[in-house]
């Protein structure tokens, strides 16, 4: 019992004791919100879902900062396989769901039960690990400004994203554009590249528009800057969230009390539109308050990347950094009509067990990251001790 004991101790004296705490009220907060949230009949409650996710998440990042970040990196041609095969099993054998707009994504895999998971969730999370490893090992060979070896990195990114695209999820797609970009700049790759991509995109945006997006996507679009022009169709949701969230004021209409909440007024409020739950509930202090936990969770995973005792782990953290803040932003941004509707959830908040899973895995990573952040102090040690014999 005692070895159980001084195990458990040595674990939480090199975790990141703050990244803990801040993870733990999230999970609360997430928790509380969904609680309030009524459930279609027939159905398994959102809180039920949620809770379930969330040990299964705590459960998998204990086990993923037990394993050193570095040995699961080493596996990193089988994690990318395993995800490919995912998006294609997906891609041709996934459960498509149709939503609202006539959006028809094939993004789901049936599981025993009734239930259905998400693989593209996971494989964002399988990315973190992947393009960390293929970056670190350009970068320790000295061609991180390498023409071919930029577009070697550019088609690692471009295999999920495609594939996530055929399924119709244009959302997750640009997640992990994001994180390829933010990782990237990490890197050091040089900024002529990125400007090139830029200029890249100006030119295809108007073909994109022409002969790529599909009409519902382009009414999405329209729709941001006058929502009112539909207000019973492509506008009905935004418009309603709108209204949600100024309803609530400074100290929110109550919880379990706020009528709107309870009457689902707002299309898919447990998911995409969390944050007018929590804004009509709890007001304005209630909305920064997620404001705040989602800052707070972006700052600790900059600090473990900081800490970071290689490039490995420090662009593992910065995987994380950018999937988490590109959802919160583009979400928020759908929540007050400053962005069009992507299906893209709020982190950690959302309901969606394969969601809610797979970002405490990440997670777990990040804290794997921090925990061998004393290898860093232990190499700059054995150099400066190196240092003094010479001298």
């Amino acid at each position: 019992m005692s070895k159980v004991g001084n195990a458990l101790l040595n674990y939480f004296k090199r975790a990141d004791k703050l990244l803990w705490g801040i993870m733990l009220v999230i999970s609360a907060y997430s928790l509380l919100l969904l609680k309030t949230v009524p459930t279609p009949e027939g159905s398994r409650s959102y809180f039920s879902v949620q809770l379930v996710s969330i040990i299964i998440g705590y459960v998998g990042a204990i086990v993923l900062t037990i394993i050193d970040y570095r040995s699961i990196a080493k596996a990193w041609y089988f994690i990318g396989a395993i995800s490919i095969i995912l998006i294609l099993y997906t891609l041709f054998c996934g459960q498509a769901v149709t939503g609202d707009a006539g959006v028809n994504a094939r993004a789901w895999i049936k599981l025993p039960g009734g239930l259905t998971f998400q693989p593209s969730e996971l494989v964002k999370i399988g990315f973190m690990v992947t393009f960390a490893k293929h970056l670190s090992i350009v970068k320790e060979k000295g061609k991180i400004t390498s023409p071919l070896q930029i577009l070697f990195l550019s088609i690692h990114c471009l295999i999920p994203v495609v594939l996530i695209h055929l399924q119709g999820d244009d959302g997750a797609a640009a997640v992990f554009i994001f994180m390829f970009l933010v990782m990237m700049f990490i890197a050091g790759v040089q900024l002529r590249y990125f400007a090139a991509l830029f200029g890249s995109l100006i030119v295809i945006l108007p073909l994109a528009w022409q002969y790529l997006l599909a009409d519902y996507q382009k009414n999405r679009i329209l729709n941001m800057f006058n929502p009112e022009s539909d207000p019973l169709g492509a506008g009905l949701q935004q418009i309603q969230g709108k209204i949600s969230i100024g309803s609530g004021e400074w100290f929110g209409r109550g919880l379990f009390t706020a009528p709107r909440v309870q009457r689902s007024v707002v299309p898919v409020q447990e998911s995409d539109f969390i944050f007018s739950v929590a804004s009509e509930q709890l007001g304005f202090l209630g909305a920064m308050a997620i404001l705040i936990l989602i800052v707070l969770l972006l700052l600790r995973t900059m600090n473990a990347a900081r800490k970071s005792c290689d490039d490995l782990g420090t662009y593992m953290c910065f995987g994380f950094f950018a999937m988490i803040a590109f959802q919160s932003v583009i979400n928020l941004g759908m929540c007050l009509s400053l962005l069009p509707v992507m299906g893209v959830t709020l982190p950690f908040f959302s309901a969606g067990g394969s969601s809610a899973a797979c970002l405490y895995f990440g997670f777990g990573l990040v804290q794997n990251v921090y925990m061998h952040k004393s290898e860093k102090d232990r190499i700059h040690l054995s150099t400066s001790r190196s240092i003094m014999r010479r001298v």
